[in-house]
């Protein structure tokens, strides 16, 4: 195997370790996919190009769901266009027990910050500020579930014989969650606290960690799990690299190995 395919391997794990950040009906009543637990962890399709995160997570799932025979995708990154504008797209659409279901896909990272928002679901944003929890969940529930009834979309349902309102639409939502390092034992409300894999602190407050040795990984590789089988970074090497992230006001994600072998995943911010 290449180094390529052990990384997309590796990756692949990781993503299906990742737990659903919630179950059933979760906030706004976006009901969360369910499926069986898969046979095989291995990923057997090939990935050329370099996909974005998101498309790579896209492939995954694909790959996930059609290990179920229960399941059979009937399309993928459906393009709902009106005249030459790209309205909106659909992710899959597919028959679980030969019921139809539309579903959304969304993998994402998210830090607690309390002092955003003035609800605990709004408390989780992106490492840099840009996004957030409630924003994705309102864009999913106004904008994206909603693409399924529009005029726009019917000619595609009518290529697959489906009628609109006999399609159930779901979301696959998988995240990763980081929290104040003081707060890792802490019960977090209305989410899924198995999503939580980690802390995140300002990069002021590194020298705690000075005996430790670090890595950061590229952007797909934050999906993995960590391990030992990397090149560390003593505290100088990695203080010396992280700088330019916060420079650029850019919050990566590292792994940490403290002196006894123990693995952490964290989130440096600048902010």
């Amino acid at each position: 195997m290449d180094k390529n395919s052990k990384n997309i391997q590796l990756q692949y794990e990781g993503f299906l370790k990742t737990p659903f950040l919630w179950h059933g009906k979760g906030v706004l009543d976006l009901q969360q996919f369910e499926n069986q637990l898969i046979k095989t962890t291995s990923f057997s399709s090939t990935i050329t190009q370099k996909l974005r995160l998101g498309k790579l997570v896209e492939r995954f799932v694909s790959s996930e769901l059609q290990q179920d025979s229960s399941i059979k995708i009937l399309a993928e990154n459906i393009q709902i266009q009106e005249e030459k504008r790209t309205l909106g797209e659909l992710d899959c659409i597919l028959l679980k027990d030969k019921k139809p279901i539309h579903l959304e896909i969304i993998y994402k990272f998210y830090l607690h910050d309390k002092t955003i928002g003035n609800s605990e679901i709004e408390y989780w944003i992106g490492p840099n500020r840009r996004d957030s929890l409630i924003q994705k969940l309102n864009k999913l529930k106004n904008k994206q579930l909603p693409l399924l009834y529009s005029n726009q979309c019917k000619p595609y349902l009518e290529e697959l014989n489906l009628a609109t309102e006999k399609v159930e639409q779901q979301v696959y939502f998988k995240a990763q969650l980081f929290v104040p390092f003081n707060d890792l034992k802490n019960e977090f409300p209305s989410i899924n606290n198995n999503c939580i894999c980690g802390f995140y602190i300002n990069s002021k407050e590194l020298n705690q960690f000075k005996d430790c040795k670090f890595h950061i990984p590229n952007k797909h590789n934050w999906l993995v799990e960590p391990h030992v089988n990397i090149n560390w970074l003593n505290f100088e090497e990695y203080s010396n690299r992280l700088e330019i992230y916060i420079e650029e006001e850019n919050a990566p994600l590292c792994w940490l190995k403290k002196s006894n072998g123990e693995l952490f995943k964290f989130f440096v911010t600048w902010w």
